[in-house]
């Protein structure tokens, strides 16, 4: 009887499109893993921070509110845009705001796009007027009410879209929300300043 020899089968070697690919793929990841040490390095090194607005001053120029439950407000509004970035200038843009008593609506402000160079800040004025409102029952108790607490306030709220471009951070996008409340006195019209009237984060 005979015995046939049984042969050995290796594997065939691998292509080279194979190995051309890997190493592509390597180098990829290596890449991926530098510029994220460097986006991370410049991070903590300048470390951006949210352009911020906030209202700086407000006066209530004219509140007149007549036995008929109408009311007549008339107010400047002083908003700051204020972009502490050292290194970066800041754009706003989309920027509106709402001024309403008690959920009334009474006038709708807006901006057009403007930019904040960098460690800087600007401010612009709003000089609001609203004619004559009637007030519903609840609505005049509250005139009423802040009358004899000589304080009336009024709802402010609005956002703005910002964008500022950092080193190798590339463009930063982020938006800004105001809700706030803005307390005058009834005597004289004057602002009472809160620190809560200001995007920043608390």
């Amino acid at each position: 009887m005979k015995f046939r020899r049984k042969e050995h089968v290796y594997d065939r070697a691998t292509h080279p499109f194979i190995w051309f690919f890997a190493i592509i793929c390597t180098l990829i990841c290596i890449a991926v893993i530098i510029i994220g040490i460097a986006v991370f390095t410049g991070y903590m090194i300048i470390h951006p921070r949210i352009p911020i607005l906030s209202v700086a001053n407000a006066t209530l120029d004219t509140m007149r509110y007549s036995q008929a439950g109408l009311l007549e407000t008339q107010m400047t509004i002083i908003i700051r845009a204020e972009n502490d970035n050292a290194k970066a200038h800041a754009s706003f843009s989309d920027t509106g705001f709402i001024l309403s008593f008690q959920g009334l609506a009474l006038a709708k402000l807006v901006a057009d796009p403007f930019d904040v160079e960098k460690n800087s800040s600007i401010y612009f004025n709003y000089e609001v007027t609203s004619d004559e409102i009637p007030l519903d029952s609840t609505r005049r108790h509250q005139v009423d009410l802040s009358l004899k607490q000589k304080v009336i306030t009024f709802d402010f709220k609005g956002n703005s879209r910002t964008q500022w471009r950092v080193w190798l951070l590339g463009s930063v996008k982020f938006w800004c929300h105001l809700n706030c409340q803005l307390r005058f006195r009834t005597s004289n019209g004057t602002y009472i300043s809160s620190s809560s009237c200001s995007s920043k984060s608390k």
